[in-house]
């Protein structure tokens, strides 16, 4: 290829691609969308290969993913160039995908359904990384550098981002138009294109061709792609001031506020990381390919500046608040990912700080930074992915060293997470905790596992109480008061749509408070139950004729916390019940209640 800028290399004229390689690019399409539907099929009627888990998965993922790479690069890049990439990513796809399904192991601990289909997890990192790969590789072969130019990157990773972005537009349009015409036939009492609509084999293939009749399109009008990438980039850089002046304002308010409030929210680290995310891709759709900064205005030039100096603060209290919640409870799945985060944001803090220092040219030092930054990107992914660092693995360690070596204790060890988070890893564990441990507490570290390995899911709990033998889990007020016999033999671990129930009424060590309340005036107290997890309601339970009692409604309000502000108030008595301000309507034996204005809510967080 002639040297030429990274500009002209992808605005191919529209002769360049020619009408074989549309043709070629609409049948891998059609090819595409015809054995997604049969890979379907086999896996609705589970026949061969879906009875093949190891073989249906990287079957699935390859047809998946190789085709739309098979897609964007031809006419771009050198057969044989394409023939090694599309070897490299099936053979990739593949490789998680047989570790992806080791790993959660369900086959081997004979569960009912066999796990074919990838993890949430894996699907949606393998398109990040996939994306972020396929830039990379593209820029490279046009450069026919192993390192391209940052122009060619830049140019590669938008065209290919807003190529995607349009064809999901597109695919979203076209069953708009297909399901608004379905409905103009059946305004004829003719039903046939909603039924077509509603079929596998119709449906499956046409949104895979619409999306390769989409790729292609976008492709052959580079004009427009770039006019419109323009267009976005320049409206995002003036949102740059804002997000700015808001983390400033926020770092300068620490001092004064302390980290306590911080802490608190138990979320820190992802609202951090968030912040920090916003700020790197805001700095760069005003960097863009780094030959902008003279076009740009002072405001901006400056403002960039002032934000990539603010990355720094910013990953170093999340890295302080994950720190404290790994000292206080070990490592989890959640916190691995977190920490591979901090890793990669932490590089583009160290990167922007370095371009920000820079005098005499404006954050030049960006553009290696975000390519040492997608690197090490594919890397985490590929590091978490594989037993390298995977997260059950490294969590389900962490928690097994915490216990052996005394941090926490046997009645405090989180049996659960090992079933329910920690994979094959955690269920190999819990086997061998309850084969070989001899520590304090062994008789009761293995009735919790034995618990464990009975539940279905995490919420399916074992551990049914008989609420008259175990009254310290409600509190009843006024003081002296006692619960009605009639309430405390109820069966609520029988009682349809359970989950409404307050959890203290059917579990142990689930507190509640129970208030005895004549909220109808019919000389007969109904029980206001409120938990003390301030994620429920108030939940209000009444007498029926046939003496069983029934959740009748709950007490809403807009705001966290109140409920526990309510049992507060009612227990010193300092309340006073209201007649509704409002009669409900009834109509043809349906009732209307009246709901009030929520900006009339009391707001308990003041």
């Amino acid at each position: 290829m002639p040297n030429t800028t990274a500009e002209e290399q992808l605005s191919i004229p529209d002769s360049m691609v020619s009408g074989q390689i549309a043709r070629m690019r609409l049948f891998t399409g059609l090819l595409q969308g015809l054995i997604l539907y049969l890979l379907y099929q086999a896996g609705a009627a589970k026949v061969w290969p879906a009875t093949q888990p190891y073989v249906f998965l990287p079957l699935l993922l390859s047809m998946v993913f190789v085709p739309i790479i098979f897609i964007s690069s031809l006419g771009h890049l050198k057969n044989s160039v394409i023939l090694r990439w599309l070897l490299a990513v099936a053979i990739i796809v593949s490789t998680l995908a047989v570790y992806d399904l080791w790993r959660v192991g369900f086959i081997e601990y004979a569960n009912t359904n066999p796990h074919i289909y990838p993890s949430p997890m894996l699907g949606f990192y393998l398109t990040v990384g996939l994306f972020i790969a396929h830039a990379l590789v593209f820029a490279a072969a046009l450069d026919q550098h192993y390192i391209a130019d940052y122009r060619t990157y830049f140019e590669a990773a938008w065209k290919l981002a807003i190529q995607l972005k349009f064809a999901g537009l597109f695919l979203g349009i076209l069953w708009g138009i297909l399901f608004l015409g379905a409905e103009l036939f059946t305004l004829v009492k003719l039903d046939f294109l909603e039924k077509l609509l509603q079929k596998s084999w119709f449906a499956i293939p046409v949104s895979v061709f619409a999306v390769a009749f989409a790729l292609h399109i976008t492709d052959v009008r580079p004009g427009i792609v770039r006019g419109i990438r323009t267009l976005l980039l320049v409206l995002l850089s003036w949102l740059l001031p804002v997000v700015t002046l808001i983390v400033s304002g926020f770092i300068i308010s620490l001092p004064f506020t302390g980290l306590e409030p911080l802490w608190a929210t138990r979320n820190a680290t992802a609202v951090l990381l968030g912040a920090a995310a916003v700020l790197i891709i805001l700095m760069n759709t005003a960097y863009q390919n780094g030959e902008v900064g003279a076009q740009l205005s002072r405001v901006i030039r400056l403002l960039t500046r002032v934000a990539a100096l603010l990355l720094a603060p910013l990953m170093i209290i999340a890295i302080y608040a994950l720190a404290l919640r790994v000292q206080q409870y070990g490592w989890t799945n959640d916190r691995i990912i977190a920490a591979s985060c901090l890793l990669v944001g932490s590089c583009y803090s160290i990167g922007y700080v370095w371009a920000a220092t820079e005098k005499n040219n404006w954050l030049q030092r960006m553009a290696p930074t975000n390519i040492v930054a997608a690197l090490l990107v594919l890397a985490v992914l590929l590091a978490l992915f594989t037993p390298i660092a995977d997260p059950a693995r490294l969590s389900v360690n962490n928690q097994l060293s915490r216990l052996y070596t005394g941090k926490i204790k046997p009645a405090d060890f989180d049996t659960d997470y090992l079933k329910f988070d920690g994979e094959r890893y955690g269920m190999d564990a819990l086997q061998q905790l309850n084969e070989s441990w001899q520590g304090e507490d062994a008789v009761l570290l293995r009735k919790k596992i034995a618990e464990t390995q009975l539940r279905k899911s995490r919420w399916d709990k074992q551990d049914k109480m008989d609420i008259k033998a175990n009254l310290r889990n409600i509190t009843v007020w006024p003081k002296g008061q006692v619960l009605p016999e009639s309430f405390l033999a109820q069966p609520w671990d029988k009682v349809t749509n359970g989950w409404l129930i307050p959890d203290c009424l059917r579990y142990n060590n689930q507190q509640c408070d129970a208030f005895m309340l004549d909220l109808n005036a019919d000389n007969k107290p109904e029980i206001l139950l409120i938990s003390q997890s301030e994620y429920t309601y108030p939940m209000l339970l009444a007498q029926q004729a046939d003496t069983t009692w029934k959740l009748i409604g709950t007490y809403t309000t807009d705001k966290r916390g109140c409920s526990q502000q309510l049992a507060t108030e009612l227990k010193t008595g300092s309340y006073k019940l209201i007649a509704p301000g409002m009669k409900d309507i009834e109509v043809l034996g349906k009732r209307f209640g009246f709901s009030a204005d929520t900006n009339n809510y009391l707001d308990c967080e003041d």
